[in-house]
């Protein structure tokens, strides 16, 4: 064996490195049951990153043809300004803070902190969505939006016929990337008593003392979430572009 070559190295994280720290995972987590407290971190992260995402599209979706009709409809305007001041002063307010705010001020007398979680992080992507949904309707010719009034059909009717199908292949691959980062934010959640995946985490460092494999765990654990929706968005994006040249 080569001293500190590649296949030194090699060995020696197959051998005593990796089996001790297997053996001090099992310890930790398995023979002392904390596996469970991890289980149920991750089940509620997954709960409240899916239930933000769909109120963040609903909400992101309104403001965006709100915004996208109110161009060429002048009653509109005034509704357009409230949109502009809501995703203004949203993503102008850090995640935590807003999260505070909906937990101890919206919904003071809420006893579970998931649903609460949902609604504040829900919000707070719905300000980013309008935006990634408004660029998209942007990015559809707007002739389209002419051929079908001309064709006889109302704007609600060329935006659910016409545009919103074709800027899906433009907003999808910007809504993967948002859940990406909607599902790191929730490592937040902690703060309003909600055992997400971090809060699991951390508890079980506070009770075990061993901060470096449970952190290590819980890293390992977002990193593999984040890839799987990373190759996830990719297969989607390929299928969106060989569908285009059909």
């Amino acid at each position: 064996m080569e001293w500190f070559g590649p296949s030194f190295f090699l060995n020696l994280l197959a051998g005593g490195f990796l089996d001790a720290w297997f053996q001090k995972l099992y310890k930790t987590f398995i023979a002392k049951g904390y596996y469970t407290m991890l289980f149920e971190g991750f089940r509620n992260t997954i709960i409240i990153t899916l239930g933000a995402l769909v109120i963040g599209v609903v909400i992101g979706t309104l403001i965006a043809v709100i915004k996208y009709f109110a161009e060429d409809v002048p009653a509109l305007k005034p509704f357009a300004v409230l949109c502009n001041v809501y995703v203004n002063v949203i993503r102008g307010i850090p995640m935590t803070v807003l999260l505070l705010i909906f937990f101890y001020v919206v919904f003071a007398t809420a006893k579970n902190g998931i649903p609460v979680a949902i609604v504040a992080f829900g919000v707070n992507s719905g300000a980013y969505m309008a935006e990634l949904i408004r660029s998209g309707l942007n990015a559809v010719d707007h002739g389209q939006m002419e051929a079908g009034r001309s064709l006889g059909l109302s704007k609600l009717q060329c935006m659910q016929k016409i545009i919103m199908p074709q800027a899906v292949r433009y907003i999808l691959p910007a809504i993967g990337n948002e859940l990406i980062a909607l599902l790191k934010e929730t490592s937040v959640a902690g703060y309003v008593a909600v055992v997400d995946l971090t809060r699991a985490g951390n508890l079980i460092r506070n009770n075990t003392f061993d901060a470096v494999n449970t952190l290590a765990l819980v890293a390992i654990i977002y990193l593999l979430m984040s890839l799987v929706l990373t190759k996830l968005l990719s297969i989607m994006e390929r299928r969106l572009a060989a569908s285009d040249k059909r």
